[in-house]
């Protein structure tokens, strides 16, 4: 049976090039850049609850990774390292081998290191802490929300929510559309580009993890602040437009979670700015409602009726 150290030598070490001292001691050495402060931020993922038992391992090993770093993209922030504690039911080298690739995959994408962590043995459960730099004046935060900005958010929504219900075999879909949909699914990706383009133009954001209402509640209740949504304006892929005359499907736009697309909040002033940021990096970026001084989320169809929120997010303990 490989030991613990041996599965760590030949699966998750690999040199690094940014810490002054990363895996194989009892401590990460990091430098710190001068004027930065750092951005922590740690994420996991269970098997049977965040992805099936049976998933390909070098998606969970992406995903692993990029939900993380979605959290530091809300943030504004530049990835630095990441420490990974994986715990395994057995030191199987089948599924280790492309679960290392995939991880190694979405951290070199994001120009991130894989500085420690830790293996045990039990349930298939992957934690990540990742950490980054950000100005201290330029960090987003959800704290910052101005009545009068805009609502904005980027690439589409749903998408993963759909394709977790068509592998489900709840709903069919064309097998073009459920590719699409289940890269979205097993394959996030993280927003970090966004973010440091948002640093000098948004007042708050967040990232999508538990469904849109439910993130963008967050927003408002730290920042003391209402919104109106318009419904008609949030970015619904085709595959999943295609079927919002039922509310299950309305559910997985507003409440699916699994999208990792930042929701954040601009002067109206900026429209122009963001409009040109979302030209530049190729990304889909929909405004879709504003922030009100009045207390509360109200959703608006086309003719400004408010309507029924029938589910609020995903819930870890559900």
């Amino acid at each position: 049976m490989r030991s613990e150290f041996s599965l760590i030598g030949r699966f998750f070490s690999r040199p690094t090039h940014e810490a002054v001292l990363g895996a194989g001691d009892d401590a990460a050495l990091l430098p710190v850049s001068p004027g930065m402060q750092l951005a922590i931020s740690t994420d996991t993922l269970v098997a049977g609850r965040h992805f099936f038992a049976d998933a390909d391992p070098y998606g969970v090993g992406w995903k692993t990774m990029a939900v993380n770093l979605s959290d530091l993209a809300a943030m504004g922030a530049q990835p630095r390292w990441a420490l990974l504690a994986i715990t395994l039911p057995e030191a199987d080298d089948a599924w280790l081998a492309p679960f290392s690739k995939g991880l190694y995959a979405c951290a070199r994408a994001f120009h991130t290191e894989l500085v420690g962590g830790d293996t045990t043995g039990g349930p298939l459960t992957c934690t990540i802490t990742i950490l980054g730099e950000v100005p201290p004046e330029l960090a987003l935060r959800r704290d910052q929300a101005k009545p009068g900005d805009d609502i904005w958010v980027s690439g589409w929504l749903g998408e993963a929510a759909l394709a977790l219900r068509a592998l489900q075999g709840l709903v069919e879909l064309p097998d073009d559309a459920l590719t699409i949909c289940r890269a979205a699914l097993e394959r996030p990706s993280p927003r970090v580009e966004l973010g440091l383009s948002l640093r000098h133009v948004a007042h708050a954001a967040i990232d999508i993890s538990d469904g849109l209402l439910a993130d963008l509640g967050h927003i408002l209740e730290r920042s003391d602040v209402g919104a109106e949504l318009h419904f008609d304006s949030l970015p619904a892929h085709p595959a999943l437009a295609h079927f919002l005359n039922q509310p299950w499907a309305r559910n997985c736009l507003l409440a699916g979670g699994d999208d990792y697309e930042l929701c954040f909040t601009a002067p109206a002033s900026r429209q122009g700015e963001i409009s040109a940021i979302g030209e530049r990096l190729g990304l889909k970026l929909s405004r879709i409602g504003s922030i009100t001084e009045l207390p509360g989320l109200r959703l608006l169809d086309d003719r400004g009726t408010p309507m029924t929120i029938e589910r609020g997010g995903y819930d870890h303990f559900a």
